[in-house]
């Protein structure tokens, strides 16, 4: 069935493709071809000469010369992923990458992991509520002097909306609030004690 086969005439010496049938069921006539022909399936796939240029240059670099461990290796690596995509090949080295990595990091279970987790949230949670009363005492003095004006301040407005009305039920932060204004007061004050203002 294959069409491209070229038979020699016995009789007159001329060489031709006999005739064959279609996968419809329809016949080809027999044709005659040219001394030098060559079948189409058997032509090379026609490459410029920047691709011939690349597939001859080394994929080493220049004066490196792989052990004969690291070439199986290479081979082995290149018959493993043939036949694959670009991309399915990147998504099996990603793969193998993260078995490695996990063998190495011996998998630590979720249960530690999750305690981890729970550790740290409650620290960040710990070191929010101090960051509220009082600032680092390594940050600049007339910055924190300026912050804990600020909140005094903000608790005197809420004090007045209270007293107008504006206000009428304060909620559970708002009243921690104005109960923090002594704190924040006496804060204040060993500042200025402390920087001479």
């Amino acid at each position: 069935k294959n069409m491209a086969e070229a038979v020699t005439d016995e009789t007159t010496g001329e060489k031709f493709i006999p005739a064959s049938q279609r996968p419809d069921g329809t016949w080809r006539k027999a044709r005659r071809v040219k001394q030098g022909y060559v079948p189409q399936e058997e032509v090379p796939v026609y490459e410029s000469k920047g691709t011939q240029w690349m597939k001859s240059k080394p994929t080493l670099p220049p004066g490196f010369h792989p052990e004969p461990e690291e070439e199986l290796k290479q081979t082995s690596e290149e018959d493993k992923y043939a036949g694959m995509s670009k991309a399915a090949k990147k998504n099996a080295k990603r793969k193998e990458k993260k078995k490695q990595q996990h063998q190495a990091d011996g998998a630590v279970d979720p249960i530690t992991q999750g305690l981890q987790e729970v550790n740290i949230s409650n620290q960040s949670q710990q070191g929010n509520m101090n960051n509220g009363q009082s600032q680092d005492s390594s940050a600049d003095p007339s910055k924190k002097l300026k912050n804990l004006k600020k909140k005094i301040r903000q608790i005197e407005e809420l004090e007045a909306k209270i007293d107008s009305g504006e206000i009428p039920k304060p909620d559970k932060t708002q009243l921690e609030k104005i109960k923090r204004k002594p704190e924040i007061l006496n804060e204040i004050r060993q500042l200025e004690k402390e920087s001479g203002l």
